[in-house]
């Protein structure tokens, strides 16, 4: 089967190439943000599929390491992907959209809800494209008030 690339998998490989980050999550409350610093390689998967791998230096000095993969179903007419994490036993798995401007994708996942063991809450992930060498990843969590919390948020630039 050979699926022809559409506008929305054009624009996942904006996304390809080697970038640095810094990041910031919240903490536990009453204590201070975590903070850490990272690389990241986005690799094209033929041209209607991208794999971001990054590594970030643990705490404990250990290397952790991230791969999200994305794509567009044209069936469903949303993106899709899914996130695994050394850290982590939970698969995140996505379906989104880009919205109209084209510069700000929201990624829809549930997964467990860290503030209560043994269930689960909404997220959403939001990859915002600032410029050819600049963009965000945020991480937002859905709380029993109706809000949407701000759990992490990432800067990335483009390596020269």
């Amino acid at each position: 089967m050979q699926t022809e690339q559409q506008k929305e998998h054009a624009w996942l490989m904006k996304l390809c190439g080697d970038w640095t980050s810094k990041g910031e999550m919240a903490g536990e409350p009453g204590k201070p943000a975590e903070t850490w610093e990272s690389t990241e390689r986005v690799s094209p998967v033929g041209d209607i599929w991208v794999q971001c791998e990054g590594r970030t230096e643990m705490k404990d000095g250990t290397i952790g390491t991230t791969v999200m993969t994305l794509g567009y179903d044209p069936a469903t007419k949303e993106f899709v992907g899914n996130f695994i994490a050394s850290m982590m036993t939970h698969m995140w798995i996505y379906e989104g959209a880009l919205d109209a401007a084209e510069k700000v994708l929201t990624l829809n996942t549930e997964g467990p809800d860290f503030g209560k063991p043994g269930t689960y809450a909404k997220y959403k992930d939001v990859i915002e494209i600032i410029d050819d060498d600049h963009r965000t990843l945020t991480s937002w969590m859905h709380t029993d008030d109706g809000n949407w919390n701000q759990i992490m948020r990432a800067d990335y630039s483009r390596k020269k």
